[in-house]
């Protein structure tokens, strides 16, 4: 059912945004440290993961779905109300980190393809012969 997309969606944002503040206190950082973003890598997570014990119903996959495909509009908003002028002008901290998120996200590109491919086609036992 869609409303478990909800539930989903909402069990991720809140435990996106406890892991934020945590990382913020942890840093000594009076603010969420990237609670949105964790929000929705465990959101791209639980949508992502089917079989073994987590089985989710076709309805429920599909109500998990459209919720997914909604927060990113939503992420992509509250990033555009983040102050990128002032980040900038205080120091080349914040570049340098942008840099490396990217950059990062961009290395695990490949990882995560090379995981997902050998998961649908895993090597046969034995080995070829």
């Amino acid at each position: 059912m869609v409303i478990y997309g909800v539930a989903v969606l909402s069990i991720s944002l809140l435990a996106g945004l406890f892991a934020g503040d945590l990382l913020g206190r942890a840093i000594g950082v009076e603010a969420n440290v990237g609670g949105v973003g964790l929000a929705m890598l465990l959101l791209v997570m639980l949508s992502g993961r089917s079989g073994g014990r987590f089985q989710l119903a076709p309805v429920t996959a599909q109500g998990i779905t459209f919720w997914s495909a909604m927060y990113i509009p939503i992420v992509v908003a509250m990033a555009a109300r983040q102050n990128v002028v002032a980040a900038v002008s205080s120091g080349p901290l914040a570049l340098l980190a942008g840099t490396l998120a990217v950059a990062g996200g961009f290395a695990l590109v490949p990882v995560l393809a090379g995981l997902h491919a050998r998961r649908r086609h895993p090597a046969p036992r034995g080995g070829a012969r």
